[in-house]
């Protein structure tokens, strides 16, 4: 199987647990047993990064948010008259 990007993480984390399920349980042939383990490998690396992606989304949020916060915290500057 390709990899399949448009898969939701729980969809990918359901399908992964479906394969480990199968070849645990020793309902697979061996010829079948190389492709459900290369779809896994698929599944694993696709997983991995998502986990990346909505680790990069939420560390430029708070720093985001630190940032907003921070500028909230600074007295406004003196005025200086002319």
């Amino acid at each position: 199987m390709d990899e399949r990007t448009d898969l939701r993480y729980a969809e990918a984390v359901a399908r992964l647990d479906a394969i480990l399920e199968r070849i645990e349980r020793g309902e697979v042939d061996i010829d079948e047993l190389s492709q459900l383990v290369a779809e896994a490998a698929n599944l694993i690396s696709l997983l991995r990064k998502k986990i990346t992606a909505a680790e990069m989304q939420i560390r430029t949020i708070t720093e985001r948010l630190e940032r907003e916060e921070e500028a909230e915290e600074k007295p406004p500057p003196e005025e200086v008259p002319f």
